[in-house]
């Protein structure tokens, strides 16, 4: 998920900070927006490799999910608000267990996800590996996906403490394993598109 900060410049001595209220009136001008710890950020339309990765880990999860009537899985674009300055961030994949589920009538998740997922690109690398990490920390995710087309691998991490903690890193034909999603199993060469 790609994304470019429309906020001030940080060396601004008065930087503004992004509300919802602000979010609600932007321009429906086909871009999806974030805010995160007040910051805006325009998220770039994702390519045929993103799309067919978080189709892929969609198609799994959910086929596990659902088979063992745990909850549910949902893809972008719809809004998390993780916190009062970050809402909204739209995820690939959350997955919810069937106990915090929200209805079938909520227009967004308030609070942490139990799982979340993001499909890492060139453009999108500090945003997912630095400020969405911080961020889903922060707000108490239990289980943080950040799978990469470039090293066709995907690494887990579990919070432990208040703090991230990596769980494995898979690559090529090793089995996922998920602290969250106890017996889901998902070969993590399967994920990726033929090369």
């Amino acid at each position: 998920m790609a994304a470019i900060n429309l906020a001030p410049s940080p060396t601004r001595a008065a930087r503004r900070k992004w509300t919802y209220e602000d979010y609600l009136a932007l321009p429906d001008d086909g871009n999806r927006y974030e805010i995160i710890e007040g910051v805006l950020y325009m998220v770039n339309a994702p390519g045929i490799k993103h799309q067919f990765i978080v189709s892929e880990i969609n198609r799994q999860m959910a086929n596990f999910v659902i088979e063992h009537n745990l909850g549910c899985v949902l893809t972008a674009p719809f809004e998390v608000h993780l916190a009062e300055d970050t809402r909204p961030v739209q995820p690939d994949i959350i997955f919810i267990k069937a106990g915090n589920w929200p209805g079938a009538e909520a227009k967004f998740y308030e609070g942490a996800p139990d799982l979340i997922v993001e499909v890492i690109s060139p453009s999108s690398l500090r945003m997912d590996q630095h400020i969405k990490f911080n961020a889903y920390e922060l707000a108490g995710v239990p289980e943080y996906w950040i799978a990469s087309p470039k090293t066709r691998s995907v690494e887990v991490l579990t919070l432990s403490g208040g703090e991230y903690a990596l769980l494995g890193q898979f690559v090529e034909d090793e089995v996922i394993k998920s602290a969250v999603l106890t017996d889901l199993s998902i070969v993590t060469s399967s994920l990726f598109p033929p090369r």
